[in-house]
């Protein structure tokens, strides 16, 4: 059964995005994240009359389901709908008929997983005992989850719980699962996961504002998905691609996103990026030799006010930045 529009989240921080992308009729606009198409309907309905809106997601579902809710603009504006990671965006634009050297006037990221994904059977949620997949694109074949937990030596599952969970009982949660791999019953499930993490982490030490094993859960996701080289890589194709005066916004939802995003923005305005603990990016002097690209919108990122959060728990931890690209740049 195709999921509908309406299982994937309510978009996040959607006013203060449109405000920011500010989209008007007749502009080309890329949905790099397409999810279940609640920021591009919105991003439609501004781009009409005569606009084009592109759309990427890696998810098969998603896609089905954005083109669905989108339908009823196609009167007004040219829709491009491609299965594609956003980190290929340039070579599938290049490789898609009627895409071929479109220039942009706006892009928009919004990263993390979707409400679809978290509620259906694909490993990402610690709340039901389900198979440990954990893939974005769970027809591409890559491995899965545990696939890794079965394979990755100690070093490097630690090091991934490290740096991308900042887990502060990476090691012992992983001698935890190296134990359990030697004893011929490696982890397979969400279900069996959530144990062996419980049993690790001292009990006096789990959050109290999170699951003791959203920073596993997490830290597992990006590694399997490569989500923050997919960034990088997606962040410096989507600037190249947007026309002087065009805006690019970010929503990102943990801190290893937001770093990325606030560095990169940073370095191609000018801007020393900044370490974690240092002055904001938006305020360093800017390095002798930069040629900027961008002119920073946000200098804080915008978060969610407590109305948006009381009526959509999942925007709680969305951070959302943007930047325009200069003239002749």
């Amino acid at each position: 059964m195709q999921p509908t529009a309406d299982a994937y989240h309510e978009p996040v921080l959607l006013a203060e995005t449109l405000r920011l992308l500010a989209p008007k009729p007749g502009e080309t606009m890329l949905d790099s994240t397409l999810g279940g198409g609640g920021h591009s309907a919105a991003l439609a309905q501004a781009l009409s009359p005569g606009g084009t809106l592109i759309g990427l997601d890696r998810d098969p579902e998603a896609l089905q389901a954005a083109r669905i809710r989108l339908e009823p603009f196609r009167s007004s504006l040219t829709i491009i709908l491609i299965y594609t990671e956003f980190s290929k965006l340039e070579v599938a634009l290049e490789q898609t008929e009627g895409a071929q050297g479109l220039q942009l006037d706006g892009v928009l990221f919004d990263l993390g997983v979707s409400s679809h994904q978290l509620d259906t059977a694909r490993g990402f949620s610690f709340r039901r005992d389900e198979p440990l997949d954990m893939r974005m694109d769970a027809a591409s074949g890559a491995p899965t989850a545990a696939d890794l937990l079965a394979t990755a030596s100690e070093p490097e599952l630690a090091r991934i719980l490290l740096e991308y969970g900042e887990e502060r009982f990476a090691r012992r949660i992983v001698r935890a699962l190296i134990e359990r791999r030697r004893s011929r019953d490696p982890v397979r499930t969400t279900g069996q996961l959530v144990e062996v993490v419980a049993r690790a982490v001292p009990r006096a030490a789990w959050p109290r504002d999170l699951h003791v094993a959203t920073r596993t859960f997490q830290a597992l996701r990006i590694a399997v998905n490569d989500e923050l080289g997919q960034l990088q890589e997606g962040l410096a194709a989507a600037v190249e691609r947007l026309n002087p005066g065009g805006r690019i916004a970010v929503i990102s939802y943990h801190s290893l996103e937001d770093r990325i995003v606030k560095q990169a923005f940073a370095r191609w305005a000018g801007r020393a990026p900044s370490v974690p603990g240092s002055s904001p990016a938006a305020f360093l002097p800017p390095p002798e030799d930069a040629e900027p690209t961008l002119t920073l919108l946000t200098r804080k990122p915008i978060v969610p006010t407590a109305e948006e959060i009381a009526r959509n728990p999942r925007a709680r931890s969305a951070r959302l930045r943007a930047a325009r690209r200069r003239a002749g740049k």
